[in-house]
């Protein structure tokens, strides 16, 4: 039983083995609603695989767990833990008992961090150059690392300018990411303040741009009421005709006056089931009115915008007061790359969270999203570096390093436990080769020159695949922060105790 889900665990490693690093390839994935996704990382791979076997499950499961905690070596983690269900595999063919395996495997997990922690180097957030290095090497194993110049410092600032300073922390919610297709990767930019991908409404003649704005986020409807059933209401005198119209006149513009009395001149209207969000002669008392309107605000767009802007939702025209509307230097309608966006630019209101908006530019809709995963890596990258502020060489140096360590302290150990260190020690090495072998390189070769380099006290000693060798990766740029790979190994480890403490499954009915 238990070979059969430490078989199945290690298969779906292998599937994913060849998206490591920086020559790692890419996999296409066709999901159950037809829809074709192409991405590198880790947990989106495994998460649109349909893997039926419980036990692989658990991979998923840790892949989707390191995304949470640390964002970036989602594909680490599950190789990590495939590779060390091989070294258990080993030890139980030995007959060693699959309990002290897990144990011994947590403890061994636990003196790795140890290593990682005492070889990496402490930074400070103020050097960007160094987290520009670290996001880099994040996006190297991507579609997009070509425009990493870009890309690197474009996430560090972003990072840098929505990080909250009193408690290490970085709320990502408060980088919006908004793909447009359309122009390269080398036209994402990144906005200080809010982007809108609704056009402005100008059928009516309204302003397209706005300095000094104050924003009203309305979610009631600018249009005629309606009743809550279908029903309809024969006129037969015209005069009533022209009574029904005249009222609906009056209730249009009593509201537009109510909001340009409250000194509103942006009008954002969220998206309406029930009737129109707004009708042509609300827009039309509107433009007269010289006020900005942008309709079909999605739900989950409001809270953004509320507090990006300053401007709290008003459900009702009556609430409808000063005090309720946000305020930023300008508000315009961009035309970039053949699509239009509206940017909301200098808040000025008090209430406010810094908040960065980032407009990722592609081809087409799967280099887009690919572009926003990476990001979104590059992003968590610098999260980490907020939370924990060290970094780490990469290129497999820090697998080698630990691996070394423990392999040595395996023979202060007596019995049992030093064959579980060792095995552990030797499943490390997963990473290095893997690294040396999607690069093209001779993995026998490159891993034993690495051990050779870190006996010799080399400790950043790593693979460089532009060196197409070993070399010394924290002198090359490339660097981890430390909590990605203490994540990883951690995470592993219990994912592999976990599977060996089950002996049996049994189906209920």
């Amino acid at each position: 039983m238990r070979k059969s889900n430490i078989l199945a665990a290690r298969a779906v490693s292998d599937a994913i083995r060849t998206s490591l690093g920086p020559k790692g390839m890419d996999k296409m994935i066709k999901t159950k609603t037809g829809e074709i996704i192409i991405s590198n990382d880790g947990a989106t791979i495994l998460k649109h695989m349909a893997i039926l076997h419980p036990a692989a499950r658990m991979l998923v499961n840790v892949s989707a767990a390191q995304d949470v905690e640390a964002g970036d070596g989602t594909t680490s983690v599950a190789i990590l833990t495939g590779s060390m269900l091989g070294a258990a595999e080993k030890l139980l063919n030995m007959g060693i008992h699959p309990t002290l395996v897990g144990e011994s495997f947590q403890t061994a997990a636990a003196r790795v961090c140890q290593v990682y922690l005492d070889m990496s180097h402490k930074i400070s957030l103020s050097d960007r150059d160094i987290l520009i290095k670290a996001a880099s090497t994040s996006l190297s194993s991507k579609i997009v690392s070509q425009h990493s110049l870009l890309l690197s410092p474009l996430s560090v600032d972003s990072v840098l300018r929505v990080m909250n300073e009193a408690n290490d922390n970085v709320d990502l919610n408060d980088v919006r990411l908004i793909k447009k297709v359309g122009g390269t990767i080398d036209d994402t930019e990144m906005v200080d303040g809010v982007v809108l991908t609704q056009n402005v409404l100008k059928s009516a003649g309204g302003p397209t741009r706005m300095e000094k704005a104050r924003i009203g986020l309305v979610q009631f409807q600018l249009s005629p009421p309606k009743p809550d059933m279908e029903n309809n209401v024969v006129v037969n005198d015209y005069r009533q005709m022209d009574k029904i119209l005249k009222e609906e006149r009056a209730y249009l513009l009593n509201i537009c006056k109510k909001i340009k009395k409250a000194k509103c001149n942006v009008l954002l209207i969220q998206k309406s089931i029930l009737r129109d969000a707004v009708n042509d002669l609300a827009l039309h008392f509107l433009a007269k009115l010289n006020i900005l309107v942008i309709k079909d605000i999605e739900r989950d767009e409001v809270e953004f915008l509320t507090k990006a802007t300053g401007c709290k939702p008003i459900a009702d025209v009556d609430n409808f007061t000063e005090d309720r509307l946000g305020s930023a230097e300008l508000v315009e309608e961009i035309e970039s790359s053949g699509s239009k966006i509206v940017k909301i630019t200098g808040v000025t209101a008090k209430n406010t969270k810094p908040t960065v908006s980032i407009v990722v530019r592609g081809a087409n809709q799967l280099v887009l999203d690919e572009a926003e995963r990476s990001i979104h890596d590059a992003l968590c990258v610098i999260r980490c570096l907020v939370k924990e502020k060290a970094m780490i060489a990469g290129g497999g140096a820090p697998e080698i390093e630990a691996a070394k360590t423990l392999l040595k302290e395996a023979n202060q150990l007596s019995g049992v436990e030093q064959f579980v260190y060792q095995e552990f020690a030797q499943a490390l090495e997963v990473i290095p080769t893997t690294l040396a072998e999607n690069a093209g390189l001779n993995p026998i070769n490159v891993v034993t020159d690495l051990r050779n380099r870190h006996e010799n006290g080399e400790r950043n000693a790593g693979i460089s695949v532009r060196r197409s060798g070993a070399s010394n990766t924290y002198a090359e740029n490339i660097l981890q922060p430390v909590l990605v790979s203490t994540s990883a190994i951690t995470l592993a480890a219990e994912t592999v105790k976990s599977i060996l403490r089950i002996d049996d499954i049994t189906f209920s009915r």
